[in-house]
């Protein structure tokens, strides 16, 4: 039959274990695992030669510019990227143009994802200040949650009214995440620094500016409303080692308030301005050495529950500009899974704390169905990692619309074979699948 796959010999890596055998696809899911399967009639055959297999990448947080900014990116170039990075699910923010702020504008974007992601996809609906019977009236299996900028950052959605803040922790029927900065402490030191330096900014100065501080007052703001009101938060791109005492260590599950950090944040640190410059310019700001092993600790212990990316694409005319003018976000989807890995090569990290970092937390966290682990029944989503197969980043190798990354000139020690996603290839040595695959999320709560 021509929809099933047989993966042999594989490490599979899957709920806090590693398997050496086979998998068997059908039909789009993961019907048996086990240490030996013999290959069925007219099936297609993968052998993974003893390479590391492990769920998809859930990416709970990216800008893919669709609708309204689709000469930076859009749903089809940016997923294909994805699939290229082993990045099988993401979860798209709603910062666009028009803003996700209705159900109406949240079906649109779903209807622009359609026949066109080779990725599976949701959506979030965005909060304003007033728009809080929209929050109200949202079926919970209507988006992957609700996020409210409790910061100034793109797309002009900063929710800054207090009664309306307080009215959507209090009355949202979901999970809220937040991009926690304080404004009016950034906008003071904007001014400090624009007296300073005039237009001219050096680039290393993003972290002063978007500061240490800035990101506590807001980040605590919103744990204290989460807990006053019993809220669902998850607050989001945490940079700051201060900001780790605001969450719980442990395991995710059972939590009212969970972490994430992306991998921009643990991998680059304040020292790479220097020979990145804008480049890594985004918001929150990377910021010191100490900031970022003090996220790398929190992995460790829980109180970090998900790595995401954060990918948010702009083209290079508008990267190249000085301080103010050049726009923050990094795309980051098509090497963040290989910048993992070298958590990994570090010995940071086990290969089931990576897989459970970006592939069964988000799928728990966020109630995704049958997704994020390697389980007989589960949607085949996957990503085949040569582990010691070391790559440096090029320009002609970036699959973004924008056309450049922040990895360029960057080595790294792993290697995404293939992606599969619903049990298709979507991804395979170099070449990508261009037949979408990708279906809604769908949601058990």
């Amino acid at each position: 039959m021509a929809d099933q796959i047989l993966i042999k010999n594989a490490s599979m890596v899957n709920d806090g274990n590693i398997l050496e055998g086979d998998m068997l696809v059908r039909s789009g899911r993961i019907e048996q695992i086990a240490p030996e399967i013999s290959v069925p009639e007219g099936c297609r055959v993968f052998d993974a030669e003893g390479k590391t297999l492990i769920p998809g990448m859930i990416d709970d947080q990216v800008h893919f510019r669709e609708p309204g900014a689709t000469h930076k990116g859009d749903m089809h170039s940016e997923s294909r990227a994805a699939v290229a990075g082993g990045i099988t699910s993401f979860m798209d923010m709603p910062n666009t143009n028009p803003q996700t702020t209705t159900r109406r504008a949240l079906e649109a974007k779903y209807e622009l994802a359609e026949g066109r992601s080779l990725a599976n996809y949701a959506f979030y609906l965005g909060a304003t200040n007033d728009n809080l019977e929209e929050i109200r009236a949202l079926d919970p299996k209507q988006a992957c949650g609700i996020k409210v900028f409790m910061g100034a950052s793109t797309g002009n959605m900063l929710v800054n009214d207090e009664k309306a803040l307080d009215s959507i922790f209090r009355d949202a029927p979901l999970l809220i995440a937040t991009h926690c900065e304080d404004t009016p402490t950034i906008q003071a030191l904007e001014e400090e620094y624009r007296a300073r330096y005039g237009e001219e900014v050096p680039m290393e100065c993003h972290p002063e500016i978007r500061s240490a501080e800035a990101c506590f007052i807001s980040s605590s703001m919103a744990v204290d409303l989460a807990k006053k009101h019993g809220t669902r938060l998850h607050v989001l791109h945490l940079t700051t080692a201060r900001e780790m005492e605001l969450f719980e260590p442990g395991p995710p599950d059972g939590k009212r308030i969970t972490a994430e950090a992306c991998v921009h944040h643990l991998y680059f640190d304040q020292r790479d301005y220097e020979r990145k410059g804008s480049f890594i310019k985004c918001n929150p700001a990377i910021k010191s050495r100490a900031d970022r092993d003090g996220i790398r600790a929190a992995l460790l212990d829980g109180r970090i529950d998900v790595v995401a990316t954060d990918h948010a694409p702009h083209t290079l005319d508008e990267k190249l500009n000085s301080y103010f003018k050049a726009p923050a976000g990094l795309p980051l989807v098509q090497w963040a899974l290989p910048m993992m890995f070298e958590l990994y090569h570090e010995h940071l990290l086990t290969l089931p704390q990576l897989v459970e970092k970006t592939s069964h937390a988000p799928a728990r966290l966020f109630n995704v169905a049958e997704r994020g682990y390697l389980r007989e029944g589960y949607w085949a989503d996957l990503a085949l990692v040569d582990l010691n197969n070391p790559t440096r980043v090029e320009r002609r190798d970036v699959l973004y619309k924008c056309g450049w990354s922040p990895m360029e000139g960057e080595r790294l020690r792993a290697r995404i074979d293939a992606t599969f996603v619903n049990g298709r290839v979507a991804y395979r040595e170099g070449h990508v699948n261009e037949q979408a695959a990708g279906q809604r999320l769908v949601f058990d709560r």
